[in-house]
Order: structure tokens, then sequence, then C-alpha cells
């Protein structure tokens, strides 16, 4: 009998001795017998019911839970029966019960799970009306249907078999692929796919494999409710029974792990695996990484600017008021459910405005981006003009100019076009007109086709085939290798350089504006998709700035609101310089930026690496041990000084000073990786063996650890694991042999292969006359 029985019986107790007081009282009044016995038989019928009152609730309880367990066996039988119905005709043509391979996709039970098993959008949606509401719009319901991601899966399904398609709808369609629908002849109605990632999908992951991405969740029963021990009821429950057991409601649908990072990595990183391709492993795209390695997530000290702490959820899913009723907003705000990043085309093709509309306020009122006109150099003097106004100079009819034009990726948490990036078009446009409105150079425009400018300075990839040709339309299962990858990482720069010349009858001033463009998706994808005659396709501008270059003197002026402090100017380009494999003009950079911050740690840190790339290991100490008497303990410079002492023989000095990073930043994975490197070269194999499985925990694709572990295993004794991580380093290492592909591919295309250099120059002249005369782009 638990406590409320208890309680409940005793006062019932109590209750019946007060009434027998009663009824002796009535007999010394002498009222009648009848009166007696009637009252008699009333309390001993409330004593008895008083005793089956106190036990309804746990009789009620009872009977909840033999119905909780009596819907569970039948969800059971129910899902047996259907998955051996699917079985029979399911093509298991990755090994008998890969239900998903080449996708990562999970299910408790390790079986088919009947689509209907997941409650509808709809079903959620007649009480969480704002949920529904943006979750419609949102690319995650329209995550399967698109004619853009239909045009790409059905070739594969075309090419290779539907089969194979289950790689892709891992995490674009998760209910057809574990409800055994992507076979031939499938017998599963696919009404759900209309519906994409519904509530239901998301909200019934019970956990995360790793970070491997490809569908790393696994997916458990759906369930709106818990009963009182906290078990899933599976099925629909009447609204009543919900509102009666919110918080019941909260913990069947709601886990911890959803508001982290890596719930995210469970789709929004992606690799291609060898079951896919008929090759070996390469890397998609993996925003997770880039947001673990940025400065939001607080675990990597190598980052050149620090930030709050800030997840994936933090920017795509903001707090904001709701229009609509919503249980799950809290003080008035709820948490969005559409997931604004930078999808365009879905919105604008489903006529979604509101969500297109804030898609394009959350792409230009973000800050992403910081544009910086920094510097010119006339072109017969090696002379820089920098920082653009804060240094005087002249101007004169006739010169040839080149702007220096620093591009930053300043609060982005990830790449700039972190997934696809064959697929999206982000550009620099450059244009320098006169006083009149007279366009003296255009670069990054768009022709009347609606095609970009092939000499625009892109942020794209090109992956290519054996063939050495573009994989158009996606056909991500031929990639072989890639010919040109370009982006601005998060918290880093890019330098693009213009040479024009200013007009000999020119006057007064020109006007220099530089714009990075974005469209989603590039024009010939879209040709592709709907053929050449369809509406232009929205075209967004993330950040740009302009500048007035007067035709003769040009003074200093005072800091403008619109660029960035001069030192931090001067550091973007130096960071810029450095991944351009400048090393000489990084350290000039670099040492501007002390000059004018003499107290900056990181200043002289970055010197330090700079050095340090350029394998110049003694050089480096200095600027690495001031930084150190300017911020004691510095993670950062530690880091890179345990680098140095490696270098000079001190292997002890070396992993204290690793071991200080990793006290900081437990999950730096660079820190993880060179103390494991440094333990196995001091013969400390237990110890070196710990840090490369600490590495794995947070990348499990890192070719040192799968290298290293392969060694330590198997001098351990440990042959299975040893074998393991062997076929696992084999299959991920770049195949020494792809890039001829990429070599026949910019063979073909002179003008991706002049962008491929890193510190080229786009020139105001064809590419035509540039070839002709031996010059540059």
């Amino acid at each position: 009998m638990d406590s409320i029985a208890r309680e409940k019986l005793g006062s019932t107790l109590v209750l019946s001795k007060w009434a027998k007081m009663q009824v002796t009282r009535v007999v010394s009044n002498r009222r009648s017998l009848a009166a007696v016995r009637v009252a008699y038989v009333s309390l001993v019928g409330a004593f008895f019911l008083g005793i089956v009152f106190a036990f309804i609730p746990r009789i009620q309880a009872h009977s909840d839970l033999n119905q909780t367990q009596q819907k569970v066996a039948d969800e059971a039988t129910v899902r047996k029966e259907y998955a051996d119905r699917v079985s029979k005709t399911y093509n298991f043509a990755f090994g008998k019960g890969n239900i998903s391979t080449p996708g990562n996709a999970a299910v408790q039970g390790d079986t088919f799970l009947e689509p209907d098993a997941f409650p509808t959008a709809d079903y959620c949606g007649h009480c969480h009306k704002e949920a529904y509401h943006q979750w419609r719009q949102s690319l995650h319901s329209n995550s399967f249907r698109t004619p853009f991601y239909r045009t790409s899966v059905n070739i594969l399904i075309r090419t290779k078999g539907i089969e194979f398609s289950r790689h892709c709808d891992s995490c674009h369609n998760p209910i057809a692929v574990l409800g055994g629908g992507l076979t031939q002849n499938s017998i599963v109605d696919r009404k759900f796919d209309q519906d994409g990632l519904t509530c239901t999908t998301c909200h019934s992951v019970q956990k995360l494999q790793s970070t491997l991405g490809n569908g790393g969740y696994v997916m458990g029963v759906p369930a709106v409710l818990v009963d009182e021990k906290g078990d899933r009821i599976p099925g629909l429950v009447p609204d009543s029974e919900i509102l009666a057991h919110l918080d019941r409601h909260s913990k069947a649908v709601m886990q911890t792990f959803y508001r982290t990072p890596e719930f995210c990595s469970a789709c929004h990183k992606a690799n291609l695996p060898n079951p896919l391709n008929d090759y070996k492993f390469i890397r998609a795209f993996t925003a997770y990484d880039e947001w673990q390695n940025s400065k939001f997530s607080q675990r990597n000290p190598l980052t050149f600017y620090q930030a709050d702490f800030t997840t994936c959820q933090g920017c795509h899913m903001k707090r904001a008021s709701n229009a609509l009723p919503e249980p799950g907003a809290k003080n008035g705000t709820f948490a969005s459910h559409r997931w604004t990043a930078g999808n365009t085309a879905v919105p604008f093709y489903y006529g979604f405005d509101e969500q297109l509309e804030k898609t394009i306020e959350f792409l230009k009122t973000g800050n992403y981006l910081n544009v910086d006109l920094f510097a010119i150099r006339k072109t017969n003097d090696d002379k820089l003009i920098a920082p653009l106004g804060s240094t005087p100079f002249t101007l004169a009819p006739g010169d040839a100019v080149q702007v220096m034009t620093v591009i930053q990726n300043k609060n982005i948490g990830h790449s700039l076009i972190p997934e696809v990036r064959d697929l999206y078009e982000a550009w620099v446009e450059f244009v320098v007109m006169d006083s009149n409105g007279k366009e003296i150079y255009h670069s990054g425009f768009i022709k009347p086709d609606g095609m970009l400018d092939e000499r625009a300075h892109s942020f794209t990839n090109r992956p290519v085939n054996t063939d050495g040709v573009f994989v158009d339309n996606h056909k991500v299962w031929t990639i072989h290798s890639v010919a040109y990858d370009n982006t601005v990482q998060a918290g880093r720069s890019s330098l693009i350089r213009y040479e024009f010349r200013i007009p000999p009858e020119a006057k007064g001033a020109v006007t220099i504006t530089a714009r990075v463009n974005y469209r989603h998706l590039r024009q010939s994808y879209l040709n592709n998709v709907f053929g050449k005659d369809h509406v232009a396709y929205p075209i967004v501008e993330l950040a740009s700035r302009t500048r007035t270059l007067n035709i003769g003197e040009n003074p200093a002026g005072a800091p403008d609101a619109h660029d960035n402090a001069d030192w931090m100017r001067w550091n973007n380009l130096g960071i810029a310089y450095l991944d351009q494999l400048q090393y000489s003009e990084a350290i000039q950079a670099f040492s501007q930026v002390i000059k004018l911050r003499p107290d900056y740690a990181d200043g002289y840190t970055n010197i330090g690496l700079t050095n340090i790339e350029w394998e110049k290991y003694a050089s480096a100490r200095a600027g690495l041990e001031k930084a150190m008497e300017l911020s004691p303990n510095n993670a950062r410079a530690l880091y890179y000084l345990a680098l140095v002492e490696r270098r000079a023989g001190h292997s002890d000095a070396e992993v204290e000073d690793l071991k200080k990073v990793l006290a900081q930043y437990p999950q730096s994975r660079d820190a993880r990786r060179e103390l494991g490197i440094s333990y196995y070269q001091q013969r400390r194999p237990e110890e070196a063996m710990e840090q490369f499985e600490a590495l794995q925990a947070i990348d499990p694709d890192d070719l040192t650890a799968h290298y290293n572990l392969a060694l330590l295993y198997r001098r351990a004794g440990m042959k299975d694991k040893a074998k393991e991580q062997s076929a696992k380093f084999v299959t991920k290492k770049i195949d020494p042999g792809a890039p001829t592909y990429s070599l026949d591919f910019l063979r073909k295309h002179p003008e991706i292969s002049i962008e491929s250099v890193p510190w080229h120059v786009h020139k105001d002249v064809t590419h035509l006359e540039v070839m002709s005369a031996g010059g540059e782009h």
C-alpha cells in the first residue's frame, strides 16, 4: 500500500471512530433502535467505501500500466508482422539486416518500422499551431519532395538502383528508409513523402551513434506520451491524456541532446562511402566539424578570434514571439522551427513568401561577412597604400590600380557555403564607375541568360569523375576528386585582387564597390531541373563595401563605421596571406597588428604560427614566448610552442605544453592528436592509445588516429581492433592517383585553373588577351 492509500485509509478509520461515538450518543438519548441500525449500517458502508476509494489510485495506476504494456505488446506484434511482410521482398543489397546502408540510420529493434507508427504533422499541428506553420514552410518539411532534390536522387535511382538512395534518404526521408520503402516493387504506401522530416522523425530519435553523419541517429518507436514509469506509449493518444500529463508528453518527445550541435551532426555531416561509389570514402561536407573548429564552439584553442558559445540551434532556431497558439512557447517566445539558413530556392518555388522573406532577412542582417576594400597598389609601384581611409595617397588619370579586397567570415559558425558547394553560387561582384556613372570595370556580373561571369571570384568547388569531367547534377557517387574548392572558413579571411586602369580622360573620382552575392541554386543546375526558360531565382547580397577614390589627392580620414578597427583589418589581411601561402607578406601584416596593439598576445602568436608554417621553427619561438609573457598559460600560444619544442628535441616540454592546452580545451582535436604523437614518440603506448581514442570520440574520421591506433593495437595484441583501424585508414586516405583526375579537368578549364592559384589577379582585359600576352587572369 502506498503512502497516499495509507493516508486515506487512516482518515477513514478516524471518521469511523467518530461515527461510533455518535451512535453511542444516539443510544444514550434513547432514540429508536431502528435509527441506530440505520446509522450503524451507513457507517459500516462508509467505512468500506473509504477503503475502496483509498485503493482506487492504485487500481487505476495498475490498469494504466496494464494498458501500456498491452499497447507495447500490440505494437510489437504489428511491427513484427509488418517487418516480416516487408522482408520477403526487400532488397538487402548490402547484407541481411542492413536496412539503411549506404546510410547510417538505425532503429531500435533493428527491424522495419511501420510508417503509420509515426504520428503525422497534422496530428501534432492541431495543438502546436505555430510550430506546424513554421515547419510546413521549412527545409525539413520539404526535404524530399522538391524538384531540386528529386532531380539528383532520381538520376541515382535510374543509374544504380533505388536501394542506393537509402544513403541520401537516411536524412531526406527517414520514414521511407526505416519503413522499408526503398526497394524494388515496394509494398509501402509512400503518402508520407510530402512531409519529409515530419515532427515525429526528429522527436523520436532516442540517441546518436557518433558524429559520423549520413543519418547517424537511432530512431525509437514514436510516442507522444510516457507512462508513470517513464516507458514510451506507442501510437496516438487522446488530447485529454496529453493535456492531463504535459510532463509525460515532454518526456516522450524531448531529449536533452536535441539542443546540442551533435544532434545536428547526424545529418549535417556527410560522406560518400564505398557501398555507394564502389571506390572509397570521400568527404562530402561537414558543417558540424567546421562549427567545432570555429570560435563559437569554444572547443578549439587555435581560432584567430574568440566569441561567446553558440550552437547550431542558437543561430538557426532563434527564439521569437509566436503569432499562433503554441504550447511549446515559453514567456511568449518559441524556438523557431523554420531553421532559416541559406535556402531561398524552396520557399521561392512553393510561394512561401513568409519563409523567403525571413530567409533573406536572415542572410542580410546577420553581420556574417565583412567586406574590406583594404588597400591599393599602383602597378608601377610596389608600395602598398593601406589601409584605405587611414592613409593619404594620390591618383592620376591613366593609373593602373590593383585593389586588394579582404572578405572576412566574421560571424558564420562554418564555412561560407558549408554544404553541397557544387550546387550553390556565392561570388564577389566588383564594380568600378567613373563620376558620370559609366562602368570602367565589372567582374562577377550576371549574363543575359542568367549565367554567372565565368571569371568571377566564386566560393564554389568542382568535383570531377575519372574522366576529369565536372560532376554535374550532384551525381556524387561518381566523384573521385575535387579539382577546385574555394571557401572562407569560419573566422578566417580571403584576399581577392582586382586590377583596372583609370581612363586617361577621367575627372573627379572613381567609385569602387565590392559585394558578396549568393544564389540558391546555381543557374546551370536550375536549367537542368526546369530547362532554360524558367523564372529567375533570387540573388541576395550578403555584404558590401563602397569607396570613392578621388583623381588627385586623397587625404587620410576618420575611421569609417563600416570598417573594422585598423589593427583587425591588418590582422585579417595577415590571415588571408597565411592561407594563400604568402608567409613573408603575412608576417609584415601581423607586424602592423602588434605595432598598433603591442599588448595583443595573439598578434605575436600569429607571427609564430606563420614562421611554423614557413618551417622557420627557431624564428617562431620569440613571438610565442612574447605571447606567453603577455598572456600566461595562453592555450593557443602553448600549442604552437609545443610544436617548436618538438622540433628542438625537447619532448618533455612538448608534452607538458600540450597537457596544459588540454586542461583548458579537453575537446581540442589538434591537441589530442599532437599529444598522442608525442606519447608515441616517447614510447608510451598506453597513453598514446588513450589520446587517439579520445580523438576518435571527437572526430571518428581522423586519419592520424586510424593510422596510429592500427599500429598500437597490433603491438598490444589486439589484432581485430588493429585490422578494423587499418581498414578505415585505407578507405579514408586520399587516393594518391586522384589528383590526376583534377589535373585533367584543370587542363581543360583554364578559367578555373587560374582561379586555383591563390594569388591570382582579376584584370580588366579579356581572357584571350591575357593568354596571348602570357600574363595572368
